[in-house]
């Protein structure tokens, strides 16, 4: 089994869980990021579901792809039952996740970038928190879901760093992480556009999520 870095090469891993799980505690403990290990042990178990193309993408015959998050959102809220609005919330805040940590260059120069998926994520984490305190087989997970929304940014930024590290290989990707901490404030692109001799305006900023 193998892992492809976003460089293009090839990690092999034995158990890509423990894989993730290893690489996400490094960065913590690198880090010192304070996290809730039953959210970091959800984020694994959500990174290795994703690992699978068919978990992530939606195959409706034409378009091999995740559907828009406007449009989950849209299901939520026609959804016929609780339990099927809370599915697709949770669905919206894994994809949303994933997205903008892993793949946050795919969405540069498109008509939503990542503060719209951070905006999504959060939002759904958040709602989806509230939904299951009155379920009882669902309720254990209320917290769980609070400190991924209250997290979400941190989270992001945690597997940026599980991606590829504090790398920038070009001027286009010192670029992209400047639009990013622009657009999001996050704290890992400012600390990456300072080790490369640029310094953030605070004026140029979005808000923190």
């Amino acid at each position: 089994m193998g892992y492809e870095s976003s460089h293009g090469r090839v990690v092999p891993v034995h158990n890509l869980c423990d894989y993730f799980r290893t690489s996400i505690d490094d960065v913590i403990a690198q880090q010192g990021i304070e996290l809730d290990p039953h959210a970091t042990h959800y984020v694994v178990n959500m990174m290795t579901l994703f690992s699978r193309s068919e978990e992530l993408y939606d195959d409706d015959g034409e378009i091999y792809a995740h559907k828009p998050l406007a449009l989950m959102l849209a299901e939520a809220s026609d959804a016929p039952t609780p339990e099927h609005r809370n599915q697709i919330l949770q669905r919206i805040g894994d994809v949303a996740l994933f997205v903008s940590g892993f793949f946050v260059e795919s969405l540069a120069n498109k008509v939503v970038d990542i503060d719209y998926y951070i905006n999504m994520g959060v939002n759904a984490y958040g709602s989806l928190s509230e939904e299951v305190r009155h379920s009882f087989r669902s309720r254990a997970f209320a917290h769980v879901f609070r400190e991924l929304a209250i997290n979400f940014q941190v989270l992001t930024d945690v597997l940026h760093e599980v991606r590829d590290g504090a790398c920038l290989d070009s001027d286009a990707n010192l670029l992209r992480t400047y639009e990013i901490w622009r657009k999001t404030g996050s704290r890992r692109a400012e600390n990456i556009l300072r080790r490369q001799g640029v310094v953030p305006l605070a004026g140029a900023k979005g808000p923190r999520h």
